[in-house]
């Protein structure tokens, strides 16, 4: 029997806009974690409930938006893995002598469909409809959001998400620090 997250995970995203951010992958496992934080932080079972809670008191807020801290630093450290392991597999394909033509083939489409949606936006953005524009814009933006992701898969982890890892770790450490008294 499938139990329906939907309200709950929609009421704490509400409260806490930053759940948005790892649920975006629609995956069940950090969603039922979110969810079962929220109901031990609250000792409370329904949505009004933990919604309430997390209005009224400072303390359970506190705890939640930890915990919170917590689950982004482990959904991290997993697709961190993930990309480690990626890569590990493109290395031992060199030392084995086969190259990895597809990654290759990706980045240039992806550089290839910016070039173009770029070059028809200046070409053509005075007979183009607002609309269109719109839409080319929107798909340029998915295009360098690729490239993005292939410039962060081959050369690591930018100097901002180490600075979020590190205050993340500061926060855990301080709330460690606290629950032991």
């Amino acid at each position: 029997m499938a139990i329906n997250f939907l309200p709950i995970i929609l009421a704490l995203v509400g409260l806490f806009p930053s759940i948005s951010k790892l649920i975006k992958d629609n995956n069940p496992a950090t969603i039922e974690k979110i969810i079962s934080v929220a109901k031990h932080v609250t000792n409370s079972q329904t949505t009004e409930g933990i919604v309430r809670i997390l209005n009224q008191d400072p303390m359970a807020r506190e705890k939640f938006e930890q915990s919170l801290a917590q689950i982004e630093k482990e959904v991290d450290e997993i697709l961190a893995k993930d990309r480690d392991s990626a890569r590990k597999r493109d290395i031992a394909m060199l030392r084995h002598g086969v190259y990895n033509m597809r990654a290759d083939i990706m980045v240039v489409c992806a550089a290839l469909g910016l070039a173009a949606c770029l070059f028809s936006l200046v070409l053509y953005q005075t007979s183009m409809p607002g609309e269109a524009i719109g839409i080319i814009s929107t798909i340029a933006g998915i295009f360098g959001a690729c490239l993005k992701d292939a410039y962060a898969f081959e050369f690591g982890s930018s100097r901002g998400s180490k600075n979020k890892d590190e205050q993340v770790a500061l926060i855990l450490k301080k709330f460690e620090q606290n629950e032991k008294y």
